[in-house]
Parts: C-alpha cells; structure tokens; sequence
C-alpha cells in the first residue's frame, strides 16, 4: 500500500524522535570520555573535538541497543554504559573509511580525513580505537562474564566481516561491470555492524537463542536498508555521485540501470569523462530512471522491509518502534 505525504511525514518525527530519546544520552556520555583525554598535539586535539561535537552524531547505536534490549524484556541500565565504547568504536571505523574512500565530505560536511588530512585522521581513528576498547574493558564489572565472552566475540566477528565487506567492495572501485547481485552480496556483509547491535541488545536483555537470532536476522536487514538508502541520497547530491563514480563503487540504481543494453553506452560515456558535470549527473538520473535504475533498488528495498518485519513476528515488546525503523528506510526514496 503507497503511503501518503502525512503518514510518510509521521515516520520521520517517530524515528527522529526515537533516536533522539534513546541515543542522546549515551552520545553525550562518548563525547565526553573522548574529549576527555589529555592531548598535547593542537591539530589532533582539534581533530577530535570537530569529529565528537560537530560530524560524529551516532544516536542509532545506543537507540538499536536499547529497543533489542527492550524486545526482549531486559533491563536498560547498563545500556548507555554498554553503547559508549560501541559509538567511539564505530566512530574510528567511519574514519579509517573516510581515508580508505579518500572522502573529503559526507553529507556536505568535510570529514576529518578532508579538513585535517590523513595522518591526522589515522591518529584521531586511532585514539577511538583505543579509547573504545579501553571502555569496553571497563565495561566488565557491570556485566557477567558469560555474557562479556559473547558481546566481545559478537563485535570481534561483526568488525572483521565489516572489514571483509569492505576489502571486497575495493575491488569494485572504478568498474563498470560489476552486477547488482555482486554489490549486494557486499552490502549484505556491510550491514553486520547493525545485527551486532540488535544480537548485543538481545544478550544484555536476557534473550532466548530464538529472540536473538531473530532480532540479528533484522538487525542485518535494516543494516542493509540503510546502505540502500545511502545510495539513492548519494544520486541526488553532485558532490557524493561525483566522488562515488571517482573512487567507489557505483551505487545499486546504476548498477541496475547498465543491465540494459539500450541505457548503458549512455551511462558509459557519462562515466568515462574525465571530470563529472551537474549537467551529466542529472542527465544520468534521468538515464538510470528511464531504464528503471530506481524502481529495481525500490523493489528490493520493499523485500527487505518485508523480510525484517518476519523476524520480528514473534517479538512481543518495541514491536511498533522496530517497525517504524525500516519503514523510515523506504521514505527518502519514495
């Protein structure tokens, strides 16, 4: 059923509300163990705040634990403290991408890798790591042991498969001829961070084997979603679409959209200028919707959606608020 304009709008100020009630906290709290460091070096100093105040807003981590952790009847104390670490671990992530991406701006802010330079953005990248760890450690004395042995194995198996993803979508840079069902298999792995929140949520929770799995099963859904997302919010900005043709891989609609034999010399000759225009990136929007580029992500998109809300059929708690999550995945691109 197609949404309207007003229930479409009702989404978003439910997940943004969401977010901004379940993450803030423990935002701040990360923010303040970063900062909170004694740095002598003026630019890494700088670094570092302008990545913790001004770029780095990660409510999604903490909100993801704490409705698994809800799904499931658990007791929400200890999650602001448990999502601390987690937030700057994910943070020293974004950033070592940003260098490998040579991103010099995200969501028309430069990145830290942009607006200091590499060495700078691998020491900042760094200090989180640590700091992450560090915390996480300390972490210890609030959670038992068994349950400590199974959220450190479930990260360490979450980062390295992210770390897979992402060494197979290198081979990806720059390539024409990469089919769409390559680059979701890649997508799939990508979106292990979002099943490691919900799987850790669940843990902390008390979950049964089945909840766990289930709410894993849809945390790797809605991870995918959102690189879906990205993807279409990447097609409509010049700055993003210039940089992914440059030095990443293509995103899903243009993939889909070189499937056929008519759009893709077209799409071809657009790609193989030298330096991308306005002009050609909205005539190859144009391209990519005539050959149905969008319509295809569209339709896998809504079996994702669907898929995600299966694995939550038996979850008695949050149900509503998880739904909305990946409904909210679908709006940007309606």
């Amino acid at each position: 059923m197609k949404q309207t304009g007003r229930s479409q709008e009702k989404i978003v100020k439910q997940v943004r509300k969401l977010l901004e009630e379940r993450g803030r906290k423990a935002l701040e709290m990360a923010r303040k163990e970063a900062l909170g460091e004694e740095i002598e070096c003026k630019e890494v100093r700088e670094a570092l705040k302008y990545f913790m105040t001004q770029y780095w807003h990660d409510r999604t981590s903490p909100t993801l634990l704490s409705l698994a952790c809800e799904a499931v009847n658990g007791d929400l104390d200890i999650i602001a403290t448990l999502a601390k670490p987690i937030i700057l671990i994910g943070g020293a992530v974004d950033i070592h991408d940003d260098i490998i991406d040579q991103s010099q701006r995200k969501d028309q802010r430069p990145t830290v890798y942009g607006k200091f330079g590499q060495p700078i953005a691998l020491l900042v990248g760094d200090a989180l790591l640590l700091k992450g760890f560090s915390l996480l450690y300390e972490t210890c004395r609030y959670i038992s042991s068994d349950k400590m042995a199974l959220i450190v194995s479930t990260l360490k198996n979450l980062f390295f498969e992210l770390g897979d993803a992402e060494a197979l979508e290198l081979k990806f840079q720059m390539r024409r001829d990469v089919k769409p069902e390559e680059y979701l298999y890649v997508v799939e792995k990508k979106a292990a961070d979002l099943e490691g929140l919900m799987r850790i949520g669940a843990i902390i929770g008390n979950g049964s084997k089945e909840e766990i799995e289930m709410l894993g099963r849809y945390g790797r859904m809605l991870g995918m979603l959102s690189i879906l997302r990205d993807d279409f919010i990447d097609m409509n900005y010049f700055e993003e679409i210039a940089h992914r043709i440059a030095y990443e891989c293509l995103p899903l609609p243009i993939l889909y959209a070189l499937e056929d034999p008519k759009a893709k010399p077209q799409i071809c000759n657009i790609l193989s200028k030298k330096k991308l225009t306005r002009k050609d990136a909205r005539l190859l929007s144009e391209i990519v919707e005539n050959a149905d580029g969008f319509g295809q992500m569209k339709e896998k998109m809504k079996e994702l959606i669907a898929t995600g809300k299966t694995n939550l059929r038996n979850i008695k708690h949050c149900r509503k608020a998880l739904i909305s999550l990946v409904d909210f995945m679908l709006q940007e691109v309606n």
